[in-house]
């Protein structure tokens, strides 16, 4: 630049690219990579991603994806943030979760946290944690005019919520300071248990303590807004949305009803998201959830200031895993950062061996610490919705708000949330969005690794104390690994009655060049099942098969090779594997135009990328335990 030229920004020295240049370069790759011969735009709806709920994930957002007007933070809808500083000032609440039943444990744990980063304390009350009469001990030591509570009482929540307020008053503290929430919610009682015996009583016992805390306790919310019953019973993001708010509205109904103003009925809720290692859609959840509810506040008649959505996060239980737990570490870390990201006020991280039992003093304090390093080093909470403006954050935001406000609205059509769930509706959907996800599970279009990806059958299983047994008669907990963990039981049964894993022979065909990535496509899958994979050093022919095989100690075999080696050794080997006792032969791979050849010579079953890997692994281990 010269000292009579403007100064340009250095974008200006290139020509503007426009979609249509960026389309035909994808088209160049995918026609050598031999995906698709697809040009323009089928070219780049080759590279979309489908999730639940219709969406569906585009690889390219521009300018035009974005919004007309981003608003500002803790203005209506509030998606950018329900408060003007976020989360700035001060970092988001740190809130860990407590189930011991013991109160003397329990007070342990929860004075460690608190001298160690966290800044509240969430206790299971009443059955699943300790007893209503166990929670002065469980808190001795507490300071509560520093500390909040959040209890989670089932159908405790009554006598607890008073027990902690007598607790508050008893400490010295004005109880108008207090802070925290006394976690009734009978609907989502409801939705747990599937008794709704007593939900009319149990509303009406919420909405006093509304009452209660609005006269006396300003700054304790009474009621949760769960939609983790919905997140775990298998639903997708927009139903964890639409559930919430359709709970929500029937909480402000009674509370309404109670005599409440709808400003301080909305100030007497707070709502719990699942916060998932899909970091960009927790991020969108959580910013579509703020929008949801101040329209849904705007129509009630909420004024700006009672319409922002208090939220808590927590990292989701569906997606940890009892094998390999350690792995639930890097998780609950990118869960952690997607919540703080979406703007939680709140925010739980479940040790990495929550899936097993009561967590260690070492797994809390991981928990606790991946928070820390969060807002401590990376600083991740001085950004006000850091991801705000992001083409792909917003459309995905929106898209996902009109996803969950139609299921609210079906919600709201069948009588509402108490209605659609006791006439079956909610859980026969839920049940349904499930199912197909446990299909990309099977199919390990959606792996987990450690699990259904990268399984290590030599690690030592993690064991832990048993964890008290949560409510249960409603609506089902699932998670990910469920149908492969069913997979290792199997297979740790055949381990202790027999001293070895169930075992299947590799059968190496050709170079080692022709077999390796067949190979070690074949092995991880057999892992995840809790096969042992048994190899000789070099590869075998119909003429050596049958001896190696026998060495194995093996009952049934999977050929591993190439295209042109299989049409030149497989039915020759599978026969002679047959010959030698096979009781099943498989073939890593797609038969291609020798399936009949392959079948008849005695070859069983393929196994191949997108192949339902637990019926495979499931048949394969029928043989074995049979044999």
């Amino acid at each position: 630049m010269t000292a009579e030229s403007p100064e340009l920004p250095l974008a200006a020295a290139f020509p503007d690219a426009d979609r249509e240049q960026w389309q035909r370069l994808v088209e160049g790759v995918l026609r050598k990579s031999g995906v698709t011969q697809a040009t323009g735009a089928a070219a780049e709806d080759a590279l979309a991603t489908d999730l639940q709920d219709g969406i569906r994930i585009r690889p390219l957002y521009t300018a035009e994806d974005g919004p007309a007007a981003l608003g500002h933070p803790g203005f209506p809808p509030f998606v950018r943030a329900g408060r003007p500083e976020g989360t700035a000032v001060a970092g988001w609440d740190v809130r860990q979760r407590h189930v011991h039943s013991d109160p003397r444990r329990a007070n342990e744990a929860v004075l460690a946290d608190l001298e160690n980063g966290v800044t509240s304390v969430w206790l299971t009350v009443g059955d699943g944690g300790v007893p209503v009469a166990g929670l002065e001990a469980t808190l001795q030591g507490v300071y509560l005019d520093l500390a909040a509570v959040v209890l989670d009482a089932g159908a405790d929540f009554t006598p607890a919520a008073e027990e902690l307020l007598r607790l508050y008053t008893a400490s010295g503290a004005p109880l108008s300071e207090a802070v925290g929430s006394l976690g009734a919610d009978p609907l989502g009682l409801l939705a747990r248990t599937g008794d709704d015996a007593k939900l009319r009583i149990q509303l009406e016992a919420a909405a006093r303590l509304a009452g209660r805390c609005t006269a006396e306790a300003p700054g304790m919310r009474a009621l949760a807004v769960d939609a983790l019953p919905y997140h775990e019973a298998g639903g997708s993001a927009a139903e964890e949305l639409g559930t919430s708010l359709a709970t929500g509205v029937a909480y402000l109904r009674q509370l309404t009803g109670a005599g409440l103003s709808v400003d301080d009925a909305c100030r007497q809720l707070e709502f719990r998201y699942a916060a998932t290692a899909d970091q960009f859609l927790t991020i969108a959840k959580l910013r579509a959830a703020r929008r949801l509810w101040a329209r849904v506040a705007e129509v009630c008649g909420a004024s700006p200031a009672a319409s922002a959505q208090r939220q808590h996060a927590v990292t989701s239980t569906v997606m940890m895993t009892r094998r390999d737990p350690w792995v639930n570490m890097l998780r609950t870390t990118v869960a952690g950062l997607s919540a703080g990201v979406g703007g939680a006020d709140a925010v739980t991280v479940l040790p990495f061996d929550a899936a097993l039992g009561l967590s260690d003093a070492f797994a809390r304090r991981i928990a606790r610490n991946t928070q820390s390093v969060l807002l401590e080093e990376s600083h991740l909470s001085k950004v006000i919705d850091p991801a705000g403006g992001s083409w792909y954050v917003e459309s995905l935001t929106d898209e996902l708000a009109r996803a969950a406000w139609a299921f609210f609205q079906e919600i709201e059509g069948a009588g509402g949330q108490a209605a659609a769930l006791r006439s079956g509706m909610l859980g026969e959907r839920l049940a349904r969005t499930w199912a197909r996800r446990s299909e990309d599970l099977a199919h390990r279009r959606e792996p987990i690794t450690g699990v259904s990806e990268f399984p290590h059958l030599a690690e030592p299983p993690v064991h832990r104390e048993p964890a008290p047994a949560p409510v249960a008669g409603g609506l089902p907990r699932v998670r990910r690994d469920d149908a492969y963990e069913q997979l290792r039981s199997r297979s740790d049964a055949h381990l202790a009655a027999t001293g070895d894993r169930p075992k299947i022979f590799m059968a190496t065909l050709g170079p080692v060049a022709a077999y390796t990535a067949r190979l070690a496509f074949a092995a991880n899958l057999f892992q995840a099942g809790g096969v042992e994979t048994v190899q000789e050093p070099a590869s075998v022919d119909a003429e050596s098969v049958a001896e190696a095989f026998a060495r194995s100690g093996a009952k049934i075999a999977c050929l591993c090779s190439s295209d042109a080696v299989y049409g030149e050794q497989a039915a020759a080997v599978a026969a002679a594997l047959k010959s030698a006792g096979a009781l099943r032969v498989l073939l890593a791979g797609k038969p291609g135009e020798h399936r009949e050849e392959f079948v008849a010579a005695g070859v069983d079953g393929f196994v191949h990328a997108g192949c339902d890997a637990v019926e495979a692994l499931s048949s394969a281990l029928d043989v074995m335990e049979v044999a």
